[in-house]
């Protein structure tokens, strides 16, 4: 099945024109962006399938119906009750504990409309962890998908997404205007 998937999304991703890049993670906390269409799933998708991984990509409990729930389900997709997120995380950090392959992919954004800060989840839990942030991209210009730096933050909120604001300036997504630029709420 892995050699199925892998050949599958090399051959949809170049009939498609996009081009992968960047240094496959094995472990840590990845946030995509820009979020601005359904097809930032396709593509994260693709490009797991591609470097034969497995992302779990926090996805909100309210798409998980019907055949839609099932393929979001096997294809690593885990939901998120957005009203009490605890529990979902919790289990997700025992998870992550030990040297695996561990891969939690977070759109930061929070959804495809622009707004005024990311959510901080992704932060959080890279540094309770002390698993690196890995930054997944897209950009739809270029067509062009993939894997930016990986760093462990530093605690300077600031400083750290600095990092993320200068990797993201120049990516844009399917709908531009959805962009939310990398900012949280806890940088005051």
């Amino acid at each position: 099945m892995p050699v199925l998937r892998r050949n599958l999304a090399r051959l949809v991703l170049g009939a498609v024109r996009w081009k992968t890049v960047g240094e496959v993670p094995t472990r840590g906390v990845l946030v995509g962006a820009p979020h601005t269409s359904n097809w930032d799933w396709v593509l994260t998708l693709l490009l797991a399938w591609r470097y034969d991984i497995t992302i779990k990509l926090l996805v909100k409990r309210e798409l998980f119906v019907g055949p839609l729930g099932w393929l979001l389900r096997r294809t690593g997709a885990v939901e998120l009750d957005r009203k009490n997120p605890a529990a979902t995380i919790k289990q997700l950090l025992e998870e992550a504990e030990g040297g695996d392959p561990w891969l939690l992919g977070i759109a930061a954004e929070g959804t495809r409309s622009r707004g005024e800060y990311w959510k901080s989840g992704f932060y959080r839990i890279s540094r309770q962890t002390g698993l690196p942030i890995t930054l997944a991209f897209l950009d739809a210009p270029s067509r062009t998908v993939g894997w930016g730096p990986t760093f462990h933050p530093t605690g300077d909120v600031g400083a750290d997404m600095d990092v993320l604001r200068d990797f993201y300036a120049d990516k844009t997504g399917f709908k531009p205007d959805g962009f939310t630029p990398p900012r949280l709420r806890e940088e005051g």
